[in-house]
């Protein structure tokens, strides 16, 4: 159903920037309610690692996505896609405008630009990839994919193994590149849609992640993951701030490493997703303390 009279409000960002504080008070100005677009924290099993909004803050005011599935559940973002889309129609009966927030970069561009259809793939395929991840490494995952599909080698991010091992469990379900699959055309929707992305000082947002790493290990991270430890194979918590941990538990190093890691390693996601939201030049760039810039900025643009 064609709504050119509504809007999607995208709040892009990297980890520990600020964003929900942001749109909830958007949320409040708009009269509005918060789509998540964070690929982790829809899961209902893992909550510290992945800082998702507080019991408080959720009762401020509607969001969705946050606690919808379970990690034994197969999801990723061409599924997200169908589901915002249909949850979007219906908020649309009722709301001019509604947030869409997240880190995710995939599932936001899955929503805004259309998902490229992919092949169904055998779970076998990718537990026994996962597997390979976590005895032999992600040089393997990377020479593999090399040899399979050089295309989408030369513009993936060779350092995430969720990207990784999507592209060659494609491969092996379908027997065709997963480049081959990636079309990359705009699908038109039928609501318009506004930009922003935040940002702050480097050494600030570094300070920030540290010190939010910090504050998780207090409230019991490593707990957590302990519990998560036998299901350390599926999909959902092959990301950061679980898989240090489960290298911890294995013997790999100790625990004073797996902090240092998990800090490291967070401070590197965060500068992904900023490359990942800098390349796209339609996003309109602000610091999370610039809501009445963000809110004039808005109303101008619908």
């Amino acid at each position: 159903m064609l709504r050119k009279n509504k809007t999607l409000l995208i709040v892009a960002g990297p980890t520990a920037v600020g964003q929900t504080d942001l749109c909830i008070n958007l949320a409040k100005k708009f009269n509005t309610n918060i789509i998540s677009a964070d690929s982790r924290q829809s899961y209902n099993e893992i909550n510290i690692g992945t800082a998702k909004p507080s019991k408080t803050q959720l009762a401020e005011v509607p969001h969705y996505f946050i606690d919808s599935l379970s990690i034994h559940q197969d999801y990723d973002g061409g599924k997200f896609e169908m589901d915002a889309l249909q949850l979007l129609d219906r908020l649309f009966l009722h709301l001019d405008l509604v947030i869409m927030t997240g880190g995710s970069g995939l599932y936001l561009d899955a929503v805004i630009k259309g998902f490229d259809a992919m092949p169904a793939v055998d779970p076998s395929v990718r537990a026994a990839l996962n597997e390979t991840y976590e005895k032999e490494g992600l040089v393997t995952l990377q020479k593999k994919l090399l040899d399979v599909d050089p295309a989408y080698y030369q513009k993936v991010d060779l350092n995430n193994p969720q990207r990784l091992i999507r592209a060659l469990e494609v491969y092996l379900s379908s027997g065709k590149p997963y480049s081959s699959f990636r079309k990359q055309q705009v699908t038109p929707r039928p609501f318009n849609t506004i930009k922003i992305a935040l940002d702050r000082d480097r050494e600030e947002l570094y300070r920030r992640i540290d010190q939010r790493m910090d504050e998780m290990i207090a409230e019991g991270l490593f707990d957590e993951a302990t519990a998560l430890y036998p299901h350390r194979s599926h999909n959902a918590l092959q990301t950061v701030g679980y898989k240090e941990i489960f290298g911890y538990l294995d013997g790999k190093y100790d625990k004073e490493e797996a902090v240092r890691l998990l800090k490291r390693n967070s401070r590197r996601y965060a500068k992904r997703q900023m490359t990942w939201f800098r390349k796209d030049e339609s996003y309109q760039w602000f610091h999370p303390s610039q809501t009445q810039e963000i809110i004039e900025y808005v109303l101008r643009s619908q």
